[in-house]
């Protein structure tokens, strides 16, 4: 997989890519991540990438000619699968979207910046926009290190247990049950029996049961 990622500010994201299971995922040459700095393609002596709207306002916009200059190089260099833009209306991120993301080939992420980007390069570029809240970011940039590990994480080979990512909360729209580790007794607090009887369709039984317990309290809604 590639992800090639525009921003205004690409050093913001370069260390969360330098470490742990994304770095790995990139030293086993599964997944490739470029950074690409709107202001290359900027206008003028200052490499201006942002204006006031039209219309007034406060606030700026990111400007169509970079935008369009920047997204048009790459995608003259391959074919891209996914132009997603990074914005606080945009779908809300869900497991669902991260394994359908997985596995594609190519994606572009757009991280907005100011008051957004013009209307413009959404109609002549972005092919899906996604938002990690309900909540606004001074930019995109680390919507799109979330992303980017939602996806990459479920990528094959990058986790050294693959049957890890099916189990994560979500997968079923399940939360994930209680899980423990030695010792079976801490402070008074014992590990369920059943953990312990290596009966492995009790087990099973009892984490669905306690997943579906623990979304019924905390977040009934993935069960509608």
């Amino acid at each position: 997989m590639r992800i090639d990622i525009i921003s205004v500010l690409p050093e913001l994201m370069e260390s969360p890519f330098r470490t742990s299971i994304l770095k790995r995922a990139m030293d086993k040459g599964l997944a490739e991540v470029h950074f690409h700095n709107l202001r290359d393609f900027g206008l003028g002596k200052h490499r201006q990438v942002d204006d006031e709207p039209y219309g007034g306002g406060a606030g700026m916009v990111m400007m169509i000619e970079p935008l369009d200059l920047c997204i048009s190089e790459l995608k003259s260099q391959r074919n891209y699968d996914e132009v997603i833009y990074l914005t606080p209306d945009g779908e809300t991120l869900n497991q669902k979207i991260a394994n359908s993301l997985s596995i594609r080939k190519n994606l572009i992420f757009l991280c907005g910046h100011y008051k957004g980007i013009d209307q413009r390069a959404r109609e002549l570029h972005i092919t899906k926009e996604i938002s990690i809240g309900d909540y606004v970011l001074t930019g995109g940039e680390l919507a799109a290190c979330v992303l980017a590990d939602s996806v990459i994480r479920l990528l094959p080979g990058v986790l050294n247990d693959e049957q890890s990512a099916l189990t994560d909360s979500f997968q079923d729209n399940l939360l994930s049950p209680p899980i423990y580790t030695r010792p079976s007794e801490y402070k008074g607090l014992k590990v369920p029996e059943v953990l312990l009887s290596g009966n492995s369709k009790k087990i099973e039984g009892w984490l669905h049961d306690e997943a579906v317990k623990i979304t019924q309290e905390k977040r009934p809604d993935l069960l509608d």
